[in-house]
Formats: C-alpha cells, structure tokens, sequence
C-alpha cells in the first residue's frame, strides 16, 4: 500500500507531516529517484535528498504499517534542524526546500524542482504625485495569505483571502517611499500582479498571529477553501502579469492540506493528502494511516469556538492541466 506512517521521534509531527506530503507527490519523487548518489558513506549520510530517497524506498519497501524516519531527522540536524523541538510547518517546508535544492547536484534535477514548486510574483510600485513606476520580479515557493484584513476582520473563504493579497494598498504617511522623479518621498500605489503558477502550489493560511506583547496566538475561525480552485475565476486582469497559455494552465485541484491542532505552545500536525493513483484521501497522523472522506478533511476549515480545533494551516494543490 502507499499509505505507510513514519514513527513521532519526538516532537516530529510537523516533520513527518511533510514528508508525507513530499513523497506522495510523484512528479516529486521522479525528480529524486534521480539524484546522484554522494560517493561517500559521510556524504550519503549527511545528504536531505538521498535520505529522503531511502526514506521513501523503505516505505514502499517494507510491510510494516509505519517506519522511522530517524536517518533522515539526523541527517538534517547536521545542517541545523533542530530536533525534538515544535517546528513550524510553513518554515521548516522552506527549510527542507532548500536543503533538497542546494545538495541536488544535477542543473538540471535543480531547475525541474524550482520549477515544479516556485511562484513568480511581480511586484508594482507607482507614484501617485507623476508617472515614476518600478517593477520587480520575484520568486516565492508559497503564497501567504491572510486570514484577516487590515482592520482585524475576519476574511471568510480562500478566494476572498487570495484576493485581499493581491489588493492594491496605499503607502502613505510613515510608509512613503522617495520618487526619483519628483525628488522627495510621496504616496505610493504598491500591487501585486501573479506572473507564474508552478505545478504543485503551497498557499499558506497566516493563522499564528504576533501582538507586541511578543505574545503569538492562533487564529482558528472558520475559512473554507474549494477542491477546485480556477486563478481566472479569482484574480481580476489589473491582477495578473502573463499570457493566455499560462492562464490556461491557472486550474488546480486540492492535493494535500496540513493542519495544525492545539494551541501555539502545544500543538500537533497531521497531513491529509489525496493519492494521485487512488483518488482517496488519506489522513497522515504521525504512524497512524487510514482512509478519509472529503467531509473530513473540510473539518480542518476552522471553528473560532474550539480552542484546540484542527486548522488548516498549508493547502497544497496541483494543477489539472499542467503544458
């Protein structure tokens, strides 16, 4: 079966969350079968990407109902990923990105990786005083999203959340920036305008909320989100910077979602991922596995009156119609 576990070494919940994740993408796990196996014993074992590959060759290897990932967790202690501590998810997924990206050593592996993951943004600042605009392009391996706006209300679906980011806003005031053409700092119009969707993409839901007490809190309101998301149907153009065949391919599909239970302080993840070669969701909970149904995993949308209640916090999904 492709539904096997890996064992909670201790406060690995949100490593084992992603994983599972990781290796039930199978456009993924055709980049890592792969690799280039380091000539070394040390290099082997210090190598996220070859550990991640043994990893996945004893899951699909083994009759067990669940196994330890415990190689692979010292492999990335060694490249200062703490163990035994609470993780973020949505950090520890960059952190885990990274590492596979810079210890692939084919170009070529290298480029397919960033391009199944990465989100190119185009970032657009414009004068309002004259015509001075600026435009950067930049690269993103998730989105994240709001869940509320700028006067503290709730945002109340996916689509209303991704539409808030890319909301055009007004630097005023402390937040001027200086025009080179009028000489001095004046309003600013600053906007987002999407110009690349990759194959798998990561939306993150900011539920952890930092106040200036230092204190961080979870937000835990209720925000649904669709098995079907079309781009086109929730971007405007003024939106988007790319062509009608990169539009086109704007459809995608629910793959997994990660979802944080408990509190800030003491919390625990789980992951529910659909299988691309069954089309039945899972629920990935440490070593426990066991079929799911869609009305399971829309329980992770949120409720504000549950303290613990299980929250989304990644959504990934995957395109339909990829070129």
């Amino acid at each position: 079966t492709e539904a096997v576990g890996l064992y909670n070494l201790g406060q690995s919940c949100c490593l084992n969350s992603l994983l599972q994740v990781f290796l039930m993408n199978t456009r993924f796990t055709g980049i890592l079968r792969r690799i280039t196996v380091p000539p070394s014993p040390v290099q082997r074992r210090n190598n996220v990407p070859y550990q991640m590959l043994l990893l996945l060759e004893k899951m699909q290897c083994g009759k067990c109902k669940a196994v330890g990932p415990t190689d692979l967790a010292y492999c990335l202690s060694a490249h200062r990923v703490k163990l035994f501590v609470q993780h973020d998810a949505a950090q520890l997924f960059l952190t885990l990105w990274n590492l596979l990206k810079k210890q692939m050593k084919k170009p070529e592996l290298v480029e397919e990786l960033h391009d199944l993951y990465t989100i190119c943004i185009q970032e657009h600042l414009a004068c309002q005083k004259c015509s001075f605009e600026i435009k950067t392009n930049s690269t993103m391996l998730t989105l994240p999203l709001p869940v509320l706006d700028a006067n503290s209300h709730r945002l109340k679906t996916l689509k209303e959340s991704l539409q808030y980011f890319f909301h055009p806003e007004e630097l005023t005031g402390q937040n001027m920036c200086f025009c080179q053409q009028c000489g001095r700092k004046t309003t600013f119009l600053q906007s987002m305008k999407l110009v690349h969707l990759p194959q798998t993409l990561t939306l993150h839901l900011k539920r952890f909320c930092f106040e200036r007490s230092s204190h961080t809190h979870k937000l835990s309101h209720c925000l649904p989100f669709p098995q079907e998301l079309d781009f086109n149907e929730v971007l405007t153009e003024n939106q988007c910077q790319a062509d009608d065949s990169e539009k086109a391919t704007w459809q995608y599909e629910l793959f997994a979602v990660v979802a944080h239970s408990g509190s800030t302080s003491c919390g625990h993840y789980c992951a529910y991922i659909r299988s691309l070669t069954e089309c039945k969701w899972y629920c990935f909970n440490d070593s426990e596995v066991c079929q799911v149904s869609w009305d399971d995993v829309k329980c992770t949308y949120g409720h504000s009156n549950l303290y613990w209640t299980e929250t989304a916090y990644l959504l990934i999904y995957m395109k339909k119609h990829p070129q």
